[in-house]
């Protein structure tokens, strides 16, 4: 059995500034994403498959932080406690109380990817399939970031790794952070890397990347702890699982239209 280290979620305060772990891991996962994706322009320009210009990607870098905590937030107040921001709509922008939904961050980057195809002329899913493999390691940086926080811990375990979490009682439980840290993240990015090293026809990179993590989280929620406040939901699925099945469903489809 294992104990969490129960790390300070504050790395560093600057005065009254507390500087807290998950914001820097959120500023190193744009941080990767904008790395992998000057590598990827830098890689396809002499051949012609970088879709977009250095100048351009910038661009898109700084819709995809809005498109993520935007949607991210708002993902979080309608998928799982609508009720409760509906009565108190107010606390929609307190976000220092936590609450935030990947899926409802990868709505928020796919609308903000069709502005920028428009705006640049670019097909919307020639740019989502070169946008698709940098975003993985960011994911994997947001997992660590759950992990250092001891936050959004699994279910109970007799497991040897089996990890006691602070404030969630004495029983050992998955390190499902570091799951979905190794699945959703490091996994995902060397798949969909190799995939993409090579050309493919439009929309099979995006439709991996919607079935490899749809796929991945669908398998870490059955050692994830349910949210408490919503539990299982319908066949003793969680939220996350139901959120991910579409995802499932639009990735076989992309995949198959993209073969055709």
């Amino acid at each position: 059995m294992l104990v969490h280290p129960s790390i300070d979620p504050v790395a560093f305060s600057i005065g009254p500034l507390a500087v807290r772990w998950y914001g820097l891991m959120y500023l190193a996962g744009f941080g990767l994403a904008w790395w992998l994706g000057i590598r990827r322009i830098t890689a396809g320009k002499d051949a012609g498959l970088a879709p977009v210009t250095r100048a351009q990607f910038d661009d898109m870098l700084f819709l995809a932080v809005i498109g993520v905590i935007l949607g991210g937030r708002l993902g979080y107040v309608l998928f799982y406690k609508p009720a409760e921001y509906l009565a108190q709509p107010l606390k929609i922008f307190a976000v220092w109380e936590g609450g935030m939904s990947f899926h409802g961050g990868l709505l928020g980057v796919m609308l903000a990817m069709a502005f920028a195809a428009r705006r640049y002329g670019v097909g919307y899913l020639r740019l989502m399939d070169f946008v698709a493999p940098v975003c993985p390691l960011g994911l994997a940086a947001g997992r660590l970031g759950n992990f250092l926080n001891g936050e959004l811990w699994g279910r109970v375990t007799d497991l040897p790794w089996g990890m006691v979490f602070r404030g969630a009682g004495p029983a050992p439980r998955h390190p499902s952070q570091l799951y979905e840290f190794a699945l959703e993240g490091l996994a995902l990015f060397v798949l969909l890397w190799w995939f993409s090293s090579k050309p493919r026809p439009v929309g099979q990179v995006s439709g991996l990347f919607l079935l490899g993590y749809g796929a991945f989280r669908f398998i870490v929620e059955f050692t994830r702890e349910p949210d408490a406040f919503l539990g299982f939901l319908a066949l003793g699925l969680t939220m996350g699982q139901w959120l991910c099945v579409p995802m499932i469903v639009g990735g076989v489809w992309l995949l198959a239209w993209g073969r055709r």
